[in-house]
């Protein structure tokens, strides 16, 4: 078991709920969010120790999010992995500063290993 949290935002429910139940059943606390707009306050609130970022969302994008969150000193340093679907996203990412990338649609076991290779 482990305490440690990870904020999941992403647009797609469905996506969400599944990346959820798969993180829940390896122990962690997770904060799901589909409205970027709200990833700062709660980043702020709840403290992560690592954030589950999609790339596409409505509002604000994923890398906004990311470049807003590498400019502060407080999550300079966090740990995010990227989800896209788009064949440019390895690249946006990267350019953003994200720790790492995951492909939609995703193996399940690469990105958990992904999440705990980050945690650890």
């Amino acid at each position: 078991m482990t305490d440690k949290k990870i904020l999941i935002c992403d647009d797609d429910e469905g996506i969400l709920d599944m990346l959820e139940m798969v993180l829940e059943d390896s122990g962690y606390t997770i904060i799901p969010e589909r409205n970027s707009l709200n990833i700062y306050s709660l980043i702020e609130k709840e403290q992560p120790d690592l954030v589950l970022l999609d790339l596409w969302m409505p509002v604000l994008s994923g890398d906004q999010v990311l470049r807003t969150l590498r400019k502060n000193p407080r999550t300079k340093d966090m740990p995010v992995i990227v989800i896209s679907a788009s064949t440019e996203g390895q690249r946006i990412a990267a350019d953003a500063g994200a720790s790492e990338f995951v492909a939609k649609p995703f193996d399940v076991d690469k990105l958990i290993d992904k999440v705990q290779a980050l945690l650890n």
